[in-house]
Order: structure tokens, then sequence, then C-alpha cells
């Protein structure tokens, strides 16, 4: 059992280490840089399909297999590679009748649907394959996305001016608060990088009139939040 002597002398050589570790931890300023980056898209995604009607299942299943064996044969004359299209969707329901007061409402026939999804790796070629789809049959077309693909050269150019944005913000900090910045201590990148803006939209089915699409452009966004040692103002 330590004395009480023994226990101020223990007392005293922790209070005396103190600052010595409080000196350690060195002053910072810790901002979050921004950065944006644009560019035109260079692949494009849409939704198609067929939906058919019919008294019976295997009529309803058979129509829509003719169907959408001429939507893929267009696909594929419009030069689009079959790695390119594949079915996100197959459906078979039955239709019933409008409900009745009592009873249960009778099935009046069925629908058989299926939708692929394309990609376009040509955005200019858009609203041509929007009109053959239509024209080969295809009743449910849309929801088309546009994306930049090789983004990592762009992103790179956005971490580099996150980063010398947060130095910007550290540099006010620093003379508003009269010291100046030293080196990073630490360097995160917030979050993974993403687009701010993806294109999408609805592309009326059987459209008279050849397709409009506005690709535009994506734009990605970078933050990183950078922390500054800091040190007297000289």
């Amino acid at each position: 059992m330590k004395t009480p002597a023994a226990l101020a002398a223990i007392l005293a050589a922790t209070l005396l280490a103190a600052p010595a570790i409080a000196d350690e931890i060195p002053s910072a300023i810790s901002v979050s840089g921004e950065a944006t980056v644009s560019a035109a898209p260079d692949l494009a995604q849409i939704d198609a399909g067929v939906a058919s009607d019919a008294k019976s299942a295997k009529e309803a299943s058979d129509a829509n297999n003719a169907a959408m064996g001429k939507v893929l044969l267009a696909l594929k004359g419009a030069g689009i590679p079959e790695k390119d299209y594949q079915t996100s969707r197959l459906s078979l329901q039955p239709q019933y009748a409008p409900n009745r007061t009592t009873g249960a409402s009778p099935v009046v026939g069925f629908r058989a649907s299926n939708r692929v999804t394309v990609k376009i790796r040509d955005v200019t070629k858009v609203a041509g394959i929007i009109d053959t789809l239509v024209g080969a049959g295809a009743n449910d077309v849309g929801n088309i996305s546009f994306e930049v693909t090789q983004a990592s050269k762009l992103l790179d150019d956005a971490r580099e001016q996150a980063v010398a944005d947060a130095r910007r913000k550290a540099e006010i900090y620093a003379k508003a608060a009269g010291v100046t910045l030293g080196a990073p201590l630490s360097v995160a990148e917030g979050g993974a990088p993403m687009p701010l803006f993806k294109s999408r939209m609805a592309v009326a089915p059987m459209a008279a009139a050849p397709a409009a699409v506005a690709p535009g452009e994506e734009t990605l966004s970078v933050t990183v939040n950078v922390s500054w040692a800091i040190k007297p103002a000289q």
C-alpha cells in the first residue's frame, strides 16, 4: 500500500507530464474541399418491351414470344451486339373482369409481357434505336439513362481541384486566426464520388414522330476532408 507521500509524488509527476503530452498533439485546421466536373455521356441504357393480351395463357405467351422475337431481330439488325441486351422482366398474368359487388371476379384473359434492357454505346444512335424498337412492335419503351463510363480521369482532376479548394479555405481561416499553414496531417475522401445528375426520361409508346432525345451532361462531384497543421505567423 502506497503512503500518502508516495501518492502525492505520483500526482505531481502526472500534472507535470500533462503539458508535455498536450504539446505533442499538433493544432490543426480541418476543412472540406469540393469540386465538380462535367462530361458528355458515352453510354445510354433503354428499357423496352412488348405486352400481349389473349383469351388463354398459351395464346398470350405465343403472341408475346413472336412479338419479342421481332424486337430482338430489329436490335440485331440495328447493329446492337447480343451482349448488350438482356431480358429484364418476363411475366404472364391473368386479367380479371371489373370488380363485382358479390363473388370473385372471373378471369377474362391473360397478359404476357417481356422486357429487355438495351445498352447503346453510341449515344448519337439512341433516337434511331428507339424508332427501330417501336417500329418492330415494342409498345412499352422508357427509363432511358445516360452514363460516363470512363470517369476515372475526370475524377482524378476533380480530386486535385477539391484539395486545392480545401487549401484555399484553410488559408482563409489561418489568416483570420493569425497563423500559417503547415503540412497536411490527414486527407480523406468524403464518401464515394457520384454523379449529381443522371439523365432519365420516359418515351411514349408507338411515337408517330422520331423520338427526341437529349443526352445532356453528367456532372461528377468529389468532396475531400483535409486537416492542416498550423504554426505561428512569421
